[in-house]
C-alpha cells in the first residue's frame, strides 16, 4: 500500500479512513494525513509540495478492495434536465424526440477527480403509449474509467389523472484502469510487488435494471423510483479468486411540481432526487427553479451526504436559457460545504438539450418549461 503514497518515507502506522462516509470524507482523510505527516517533519515527495495523483490513486484502490463504500452511480447537479440517467420510465415523456448531453467537471483542480459526461436520446412512439431511448455515460476518477451503455423501453398506461410509466434498463459496462499512467509514481521498480499490476485492465458487466414513474402534465407533477442495476456484478480485477468489489444495490426516487406564479410569465418549480446505496451514506438533492417567460430558468442546488458530519455536501447555482424553440443551454456551479473543499475550486456542469421537430408552440412539456419532461 505504501507504493501509492507520493512520499517516500513513512515512519508512523496510518489510520483508517472512516468508513461509510463518502468519497469526499475519504479524499479528504487522505489529503489531510498527508498534509500532517509533511508537518512532522517528513521529506516531502520528490514530485514537490504537491500531494498529486499518488494519493488519489491510493484512495482508488481502497476504493476498489472494499465492497462499494461509495456511490457507483454518476451524479449531476442538473438531474431535472435529464432524468432518463436516474430512471428508465422517464422515456418518452416528451411531445418530441430529444437527445440531451452533461458534461460534469468535480472538484475542479484536484489531480484525478471525478470528469463525467452523458449523451442520451429518447423519444414517444405509437401515439405516445411506448418510450424508447439510451443513455452513453462515461466517467473518470484517478487511473479508473468507467463506460455506461443503457438501451431503454418504457410502457405508458393512461390514468384518470396521468400516466404510469414501467421501464426497462438492460445495460453493458466497461470497468477500466491504466496502470501503466505516466503520473503514477512507486518507491520500489515496477513488477517487484506482484500485488501491484503494472499493464492497464478491463472488464465487461452486464446489468438490468427497471423503474415506475407516474405523471400528471395537466397539474404540472411528477414522481418515481427506479432501480438501474439489479444483480450484485463482480467488478473486482483480483485474480486470486477472492470477490472483494461488486456492484451494489441503488435505488433512485424523484419528485417535482410546478406553481404557476403568473400565468406564463413567471412558474417556481421544486424537483427532489433521493438516492440510496448499500454501505454509503444516503443523499439527497433538492433543486427549486424559476422559469422566466418560459425563456430563461434559474435557480439553487442542495446536495445533502457525502460528509456525515458536515451541513451538506454541497450547495449549487444554475442559469440556462431557451436559445431557440428546439435548443436549451445551462450552466451551473457547484460550492463544496465539507472539509474537501479546501483542496478544490468547485464544480461545474452544463446542459445541452436538442429537441427534435417539436410541435409549434408547445414546448417540451406543452407548457414551455424544458426541464419538465413529464
Amino acid at each position: 500500500m505504501a507504493a501509492f503514497y507520493t512520499d517516500t518515507y513513512q515512519p508512523h502506522p496510518q489510520p483508517l479512513p472512516p468508513r461509510g462516509g463518502g468519497l469526499d470524507s475519504a479524499l479528504t482523510f487522505v489529503f489531510q494525513n498527508g498534509i500532517k505527516y509533511r508537518s512532522e517533519g517528513i521529506p516531502p515527495s520528490p514530485r514537490g509540495e504537491g500531494l498529486g495523483v499518488g494519493l488519489i490513486t491510493l484512495l482508488i484502490f481502497c476504493l476498489f478492495i472494499q465492497t462499494a463504500q461509495a456511490q457507483q452511480e454518476p451524479m449531476y447537479t442538473q438531474f431535472m434536465f435529464n432524468k432518463l440517467a436516474y430512471n428508465p420510465a422517464s422515456a418518452g415523456n416528451a411531445v418530441s424526440p430529444v437527445v440531451t448531453a452533461i458534461y460534469r467537471n468535480q472538484w475542479m483542480g484536484l489531480d484525478g477527480a471525478p470528469n463525467t459526461q452523458i449523451l442520451s436520446f429518447h423519444q414517444p412512439l405509437l401515439n405516445e403509449r411506448l418510450g424508447i431511448g439510451a443513455n452513453l455515460n462515461r466517467s473518470s476518477i484517478g487511473i479508473s474509467r468507467t463506460v455506461t451503455l443503457d438501451l431503454i423501453y418504457a410502457y405508458r398506461i393512461p390514468m384518470r389523472l396521468g400516466h404510469l410509466c414501467i421501464g426497462l434498463q438492460p445495460s453493458v459496462r466497461n470497468f477500466w484502469q491504466n496502470w501503466n499512467d505516466s503520473r503514477l509514481y512507486s518507491p520500489t521498480p515496477a513488477g517487484t510487488d506482484v500485488a501491484i499490476p503494472t499493464e492497464p485492465r478491463n472488464k465487461w458487466i452486464v446489468n438490468f435494471g427497471g423503474g415506475i414513474y407516474y405523471t400528471n402534465p395537466d397539474k404540472g407533477w411528477f414522481a418515481g423510483v427506479a432501480v438501474p442495476r439489479i444483480f450484485p456484478n463482480n467488478i473486482d480485477f483480483s485474480e486470486n479468486g477472492g470477490v472483494l468489489s461488486r456492484e451494489v444495490f441503488h435505488l433512485n426516487a424523484m419528485g417535482g411540481l410546478t406553481f404557476e406564479l403568473k400565468e406564463d410569465a413567471l412558474q417556481l418549480i421544486p424537483q427532489l432526487l433521493l438516492k440510496y446505496a448499500k454501505n454509503a451514506p444516503f443523499e439527497a438533492e433538492l433543486n427549486t427553479m424559476f422559469a422566466i417567460q418560459q425563456k430563461f430558468y434559474t435557480g439553487l442546488s442542495y446536495r445533502a451526504g457525502g460528509d456525515t458530519n458536515g451541513a451538506g455536501e454541497s450547495i449549487g447555482v444554475l442559469a440556462g436559457i431557451q436559445v431557440t424553440a428546439p435548443l436549451f443551454f445551462c450552466l451551473s456551479y457547484d460550492i463544496g460545504l465539507t472539509r474537501l473543499r479546501k483542496f478544490n475550486n468547485g464544480s461545474v456542469e452544463a446542459v445541452v438539450r436538442w429537441y427534435i421537430n417539436p410541435p409549434e408552440g408547445t414546448g417540451d412539456i406543452g407548457t414551455g418549461v424544458p426541464g419538465l419532461s413529464y
